[in-house]
């Protein structure tokens, strides 16, 4: 990938965009409102590209076009992402804690205080490393979207952090710039987390959002 060489996947963000129609067939929603944060985002925005009757509303939080020009991840950042996670319980509980220093920065007490406790639910759900690795390589896999996005018609909200070490915020800046008519919401000393303080401003965007859509005339 670093090479520009194509990379070899099991599966693709396209993949995982079908198993969402998927789903949605499943349950007989014809129609959604659709939020993804991260990886979800880009799932997301491949989901307005290759299946926009299906989406009523697009909401991408701290993710990226995929651009390979867009700045990259911190080194800190990016060596929690290349390096493997322990897969007994102390070690675990440790990068989990590690982790999400990095990602969510500082200032977020109430976060810090349930991370031993998240740790925990995560180790007892139980732990597939290589699935995780997997979805990286479906993400490298992909490529850029940002030809693509320049095409998506779908109502669109971006929100990212300002201190996001994983996702910059030019990534994010990208995305609004990119989608045409895209609104866009920078929080102040939001990383690559959804911080419990911060809950309420997201959320009022994202209904914001989706009541604005909703007022409009269907076509």
């Amino acid at each position: 990938h670093l090479m520009g060489q194509p990379v070899s996947a099991a599966y693709t963000l396209s993949d995982m965009a079908r198993d969402v129609v998927g789903l949605f067939d499943a349950l007989g929603i014809d129609v959604a409102h659709v939020v993804g944060a991260s990886m979800g985002g880009a799932i997301a925005q491949t989901l307005a590209i290759e299946h926009p009757q299906r989406l009523r509303s697009l909401t991408s939080i701290m993710s990226t076009s995929g651009d390979p020009s867009l700045p990259p991840p911190t080194p800190e950042a990016l060596q929690l992402l290349m390096t493997p996670t322990p897969t007994d319980q102390a070690g675990y509980y440790r990068r989990y804690v590690q982790t999400w220093k990095v990602l969510r920065g500082p200032g977020f007490p109430l976060d810090e205080a349930r991370d031993l406790e998240r740790a925990a639910q995560a180790f007892t759900r139980g732990l597939y490393p290589a699935g995780v690795a997997r979805q990286m390589v479906a993400i490298l896999a992909s490529g850029s979207r940002k030809s693509a996005l320049a095409s998506v018609r779908v109502p669109t909200l971006v929100i990212h952090g300002d201190a996001d070490p994983l996702v910059p915020l030019a990534c994010g800046i990208d995305v609004a710039d990119t989608v045409p008519g895209a609104q866009r919401l920078i929080i102040e000393g939001m990383g690559h987390a959804l911080p419990i303080t911060l809950w309420p401003r997201i959320v009022e965007a994202i209904a914001g959002h989706v009541g604005r859509v909703q007022a409009l005339p269907v076509d």
